[in-house]
């Protein structure tokens, strides 16, 4: 095959900064002359591509298709010796992690926006893997930055398109493609990890209480074949026998984002009166994040880590071979977990957002279960929060918890209760406030720095009207954080207001949207176990209720953002 490495001038961009989860814009962004090309040819120029092996993956969004042969033509003309491309441009963000440390390729590029929405109107995104398989850390999305601000050309080799729907062994001028399926090797990796005969006996004794939740769950995670794919393969969970649905690149119209919203409430009115299974379990578009709900329980992402931990020696024979070795959480993420850690003596560390700080962690053997209250939840088994593995997780230990009480059919509910009833309960909550104004959120937080700088709301009390609760601050701080493993610093990764009882808020300015800024406030409060099952059982909102209203008002964040509600409440 004949072909000639082809230079294009193009200029910078300004803005193609890669957040945490990569570069997220519009479409319509992405859509502009060399606006794709600029970002990844930066990409090869920060990783040195010359006989490497990258991985290829995302969600299926729209736009994806042709980006995957905008980076054939790229990454062919800079010396890449092979790409391993998932089926139709489809590969799970978990699925692609796994990809990357089986096949020890070199890196990977996912497109995906994660759960934002997709379509012509809507998101995308591109980001950048290691060897690991985990997320770029800092200096190596600096680099790619720095790169996009001085590019004068890219490189391009023009060759006609690569089927991406047909597996096999291709060629791209020099460099080798390998189109894979994408979902079989995940499979296997989950059978790996979980007892699949014991969950699927469970399945089948409890069928009137567990309506078919792997099927419904295999629908909802939607990345694994693209609609125009004539194959349907088997859900990953692999349980039901059942084919996923088609893949839409626009994910039908709406957000693929677990969180409980309105559009949940007749599915849950449907799980309260028994007329589904009591346990209802989803993922977003990249299969990277998971929400639980039960029967009278929606489960939080910190407690649902913190559940996970405390099971997984135990009940799930990856670990019960291996051992927990650590467990760690995302700094807003509540402390439950912290108390499972500290009963069975193990290292728990805290870290700032973003999933490549637990990859230093777990590549150094000193975690094993980690968290964020973003609905991420994942374990050393790759380097990615993984939805899909959640989902397994929680079934796992249902299992595994009902054949210890054979006459007692133990849900989600109970055993949230009995968690409390051990360790008691952070009760905690997370509002959105999105595409807020840009100079209003940088108000707030240089309101709130100013606090820290002049200790001004140290040791001041505060009472909400409608509880007539008080809260004593016992200090305000901005988190920074070493990395123990390769002592990189991060620092102002959100402001925090810590009261004397345990209780906090927490402040951050959000870097992943595409577009406006987003402003999230988490609110914790903690509940000893000696209080009783009437206290640890309460609504989050009305245990909530008190310590929400005085952070409002030490904030002003009403005023600087000039919203009276959030976006979403989690």
């Amino acid at each position: 095959m004949s072909y000639q490495v082809k230079e294009v001038p193009t200029k910078p961009f300004d803005g193609q900064k890669p957040g945490t989860s990569g570069l997220r814009k519009r479409v319509k962004v992405f859509q502009q002359e060399h606006y794709t090309e600029n970002f990844i040819q930066a990409i090869f120029d920060s990783i040195e591509p010359s006989g490497k092996t990258i991985v290829i993956g995302g969600d299926g969004r729209y736009f994806s298709p042709e980006t995957v042969q905008t980076i054939l033509k790229i990454g062919s003309a800079n010396g890449v010796a092979k790409f391993i491309i998932g089926q139709d441009a489809i590969l799970s963000t978990p699925a692609a992690s796994n990809i990357i440390r089986k096949y020890k390729a070199d890196g990977g590029i996912l497109l995906t926006a994660s759960h934002n929405p997709g379509g012509p109107n809507a998101d995308f995104g591109i980001k950048y893997n290691m060897s690991n398989g985990g997320p770029a850390p800092e200096g190596v999305t600096n680099t790619i930055y720095e790169k996009t601000k001085t590019i004068s050309t890219y490189r391009v080799i023009e060759l006609a398109p690569i089927d991406l729907s047909k597996k096999g062994f291709f060629t791209y001028g020099p460099t080798n493609v390998e189109i894979i399926d994408s979902v079989s090797d995940y499979v296997q990796l989950l059978q790996s990890i979980f007892d699949f005969p014991l969950i699927k006996n469970f399945l089948q004794s409890h069928a009137n209480d567990f309506k078919g939740p792997l099927r419904r769950h295999a629908r909802r995670h939607r990345p694994v074949r693209s609609r125009h794919s004539r194959r349907r393969p088997r859900p990953p969970s692999i349980l039901s026998g059942r084919n996923a649905d088609s893949h839409l690149p626009d994910f039908g119209g709406r957000t693929p984002r677990p969180k409980p919203s309105p559009t949940h409430t007749t599915l849950v009115a449907r799980v309260e009166k028994g007329e589904t299974s009591q346990v209802r379990r989803c993922s977003d578009g990249d299969g990277d994040r998971n929400m639980i709900y039960g029967k009278g329980a929606f489960v939080t992402p910190s407690d649902s880590v913190a559940i996970i931990a405390d099971w997984a020696a135990e009940a799930i024979p990856y670990f019960k071979k291996g051992g927990v070795k650590g467990l760690a959480r995302s700094m807003p993420t509540s402390a439950q977990i912290d108390y499972v850690a500290k009963k069975k003596g193990l290292e728990c560390h805290v870290v700032p957002t973003g999933w490549k700080f637990f990859g230093n962690l777990m590549d150094a053997g000193r975690l094993s279960i980690c968290g964020e209250e973003s609905f991420g939840t994942g374990s050393d088994h790759i380097r990615e929060k993984d939805g899909v593995w959640a989902v397994v997780a929680w079934l796992n230990i249902l299992a595994y918890a009902n054949q210890q009480t054979p006459n007692e059919l133990v849900g989600i509910k109970e055993l949230l209760s009995k968690h409390y009833a051990v360790y008691g309960r952070s009760f905690f909550s997370r509002y959105d406030y999105e595409e807020v104004s840009s100079e209003g959120a940088q108000k707030l937080v240089d309101a709130l720095n100013q606090h820290i700088a002049a200790g001004s709301l140290a040791k001041t009390t505060h009472k909400s009207k409608s509880t007539g609760q008080e809260f004593s601050i016992s200090g305000v701080s901005n988190f920074d954080y070493t990395d123990p493993i390769d002592h990189s610093v991060s620092k102002n990764q959100g402001q925090i207001i810590s009261f004397a009882d345990g209780s906090r808020v927490v402040f951050r300015l959000s870097g992943t949207g595409s577009q406006g800024a987003t402003v999230r406030l988490y609110v914790e409060r903690y509940v000893s176990a000696d209080k009783g099952a009437a206290e640890l059982n309460k609504d989050t909102q009305e245990g909530l209720k008190g310590l929400i209203e005085v952070a409002l008002e030490i904030s002003r964040l009403r005023e600087f953002l000039d919203r009276e509600k959030p976006t979403v409440i989690t």
